[in-house]
């Protein structure tokens, strides 16, 4: 990699890590790093990770984006990607989120997976990662773009950290040998009226199909998924714009409800 190539990467994680400190959105990074390929999105993605750990935040797990296959076709690509998660990101059901953390808020409903074992061998099967599995919870992901509008290209949300922002965790571990996740049903309300609605077929097929490619991708990276890690699934259903003061409720068969508190 030449000094210019260095460069659009230095220059992409200097832009996101402002937006993320100054909570003021940055045009796309795009074209910093797009000649250099999806890679270099991960290189900014792990810089602007890093900052964050070095202000205190303490790496909790991971989330996949893109499950959705209209979502990978709008963007142009075939596959999900990952963030990090953060314990910073992390709330409690009905905790507030201060509004004054975020820039332009959306969420979507999914399984949290909580492992028991570690996945650091190759070859991984799905029965290998199922195994692993200590629990699983419903979540609300909170996503968030420090790309101005949305504007975003699959180049944009990798290196902003897969546009994550924070994650609510429900309070009721649930054992998955006898859910159907694939057909569990989702909504997600707001002041008693459904304003998202999917199932588990909306991520890859199958919530598990998901953390099985995160699982083998994080292998080959030599970046093995831990024991007491969490991983987010993916979207169950379409996001959903947020509002300040509101509170959103989601409810995943199978796994029970919760709660995302937004402040004023």
């Amino acid at each position: 990699m030449d000094i210019h190539q260095e460069s659009g990467i230095r220059d992409a994680a200097a832009a996101i890590v402002s937006a993320f400190d100054k909570r003021v959105p940055t045009d796309p990074v795009k074209t910093l790093i797009e000649p250099l390929g999806l890679g270099a999105a991960y290189k900014v993605q792990r810089e602007v990770v890093a900052h964050l750990s070095r202000s205190g935040a303490r790496l909790t797990g991971r989330k996949i984006g893109l499950t959705a296959r209209s979502v990978q076709s709008q963007l142009g690509v075939d596959q999900p990607d990952y963030g990090a998660l953060l314990d910073t990101m992390e709330y409690a059901d009905m905790d507030e989120i201060p509004w004054n953390t975020l820039i332009q808020p959306k969420i979507e409903a999914e399984v949290a997976f909580v492992l028991e074992h570690d996945l650091d061998q190759e070859g991984l099967s799905m029965a290998d990662v199922i195994g692993a599995v200590a629990y699983a919870l419903p979540a609300i992901e909170v996503v968030d773009s420090r790309i101005r509008d949305w504007k975003i290209s699959i180049f944009d949300t990798i290196a902003d950290n897969a546009s994550s922002a924070a994650y609510v965790l429900g309070g009721e571990p649930r054992k998955i040998d006898k859910l159907d996740l694939r057909l569990c049903g989702m909504r997600i309300d707001n002041a008693g009226e459904p304003v998202s609605t999917g199932c588990g077929a909306a991520c890859l097929g199958n919530p598990l199909t998901a953390l099985t490619w995160l699982a083998r991708q994080m292998v080959r990276l030599e970046q093995p998924l831990k024991a007491g890690q969490i991983v987010l699934s993916g979207a169950l259903g379409p996001m959903v714009s947020v509002t300040p003061g509101e509170v959103y409720e989601a409810q995943v068969a199978g796994l029970g409800s919760v709660r995302a508190v937004f402040g004023k």
